[in-house]
């Protein structure tokens, strides 16, 4: 398990838009990390107030962050190149843990292409084919 100053050091995202708290188990070719979803998140205040669902925009992106973690190196900026299949199973409301699946497919020059996931208590809440590169 990584804590969310190894997940600073992989990415260049910051507080309010770091959307992954920390990694579970990583590979050269996998990573499952996860975000804590909190009642009182910012985004609540403004997304649907009194019935706060996480936005699926945001889920995306947390996946985009993850696959972020696993393939960037040092001083390298993850871009998002596409998204392919993006479907979303489940509405994602707080308090609640997500976490992010993200395997390597294939890489060609300097963009990866990755299968993603996002779960809540073990369901399916979104996923989508990701095209991620670096500059």
């Amino acid at each position: 398990m990584r804590d969310k100053e190894f997940v600073k050091e992989r990415i260049p995202h910051r507080e309010p838009f770091l959307l992954v708290d920390g990694v579970i188990s990583m590979t050269d070719s996998e990573i499952l990390a996860f975000r804590d979803l909190l009642q009182n998140d910012p985004v609540f205040e403004g997304h649907f107030p009194g019935y706060p669902i996480y936005p699926g925009v945001l889920i995306l992106e947390g996946l985009a962050q993850t696959a972020g973690i696993l393939l960037l190196k040092p001083n390298e900026t993850p871009l998002f190149a596409g998204i392919e299949r993006a479907r979303f199973k489940t509405i994602v409301r707080p308090p609640c843990r997500i976490e992010y699946s993200v395997k390597l497919i294939n890489s060609r020059m300097n963009v990866a292409k990755l299968e993603t996931s996002a779960y809540v208590e073990g369901k399916l809440a979104a996923k989508a084919i990701l095209l991620v590169s670096s500059m």
